[in-house]
């Protein structure tokens, strides 16, 4: 269910009211893809409720308890996740779905409860998109260096296996590049996070860049 709450002279929040949330070890970022093996009943649910309705679903990274519901465990979870709607979807055989999402906008918990069968559920606002920012020329490198990979992918794209970037490539949109890259990268999920959080776009490609010419990718 969708709402919106205004206020005097402001544009209109949009909040999200009992947004199912998929709580991974993993952060989904705005634009980004993620592949997802669905067999617990609670998610098997979920996601064909929002397969049928066309509605999002929410994207939490874990900072305690596992992907898969443990007896006695406990789940927590960021307060900032992304909007994921389905972007393929496939069901092998009965109790298993394979879904590729795509990452829409961000968005921050103000409520949250775990239904009987496990599944979360959160009131949400969505967050302000990503300003467009174009690259600069210090960091025009870090672009470059991605759209190198990019046309390496696209060499290999008769291989097994989908391309983990969807079109079009903003190569000259600060945080369409840095967050593309923070997918790519073997960063710490707390690491991850942390960047997506990050309201300018700006200062997440300058640190993702620092990472990079840490490593010697853009040298």
């Amino acid at each position: 269910m969708i709402a919106a709450a205004t206020g005097p002279a402001v544009p209109a929040t949009l909040t999200l009211q009992s947004l199912p949330l998929f709580p991974l070890t993993a952060v989904l970022f705005p634009d980004g893809l993620l592949s997802l093996r669905v067999f617990e009943v609670r998610y098997l649910d979920m996601i064909s409720k929002c397969r049928k309705t066309g509605a999002p679903f929410g994207v939490v990274s874990l900072t305690q308890g596992s992907e898969v519901r443990q007896p006695g465990s406990t789940e927590a979870f960021a307060q900032v996740g992304t909007l994921a709607t389905i972007h393929d979807f496939e069901s092998p055989q009965p109790g298993l779905m394979l879904v590729r999402a795509t990452g829409a906008q961000r968005f921050r918990i103000t409520a949250s409860d775990q239904l009987k069968h496990g599944l979360w559920v959160a009131d949400v606002e969505r967050l302000p998109p990503d300003m467009t920012v174009p690259v600069p020329d210090d960091l025009r490198s870090t672009a470059d260096a991605l759209h190198r990979l990019i046309q390496s992918l696209q060499l290999k794209a008769n291989q097994p296996g989908p391309m983990p970037l969807l079109p079009p490539w903003r190569l000259d949109d600060c945080g369409w590049v840095a967050n593309r890259w923070c997918e790519l990268l073997p960063l710490p999920v707390a690491l991850k996070q942390r960047l997506m959080e990050l309201d300018n776009p700006l200062v997440r490609l300058e640190l993702v860049s620092d990472v990079l010419t840490r490593t010697g990718i853009t040298l």
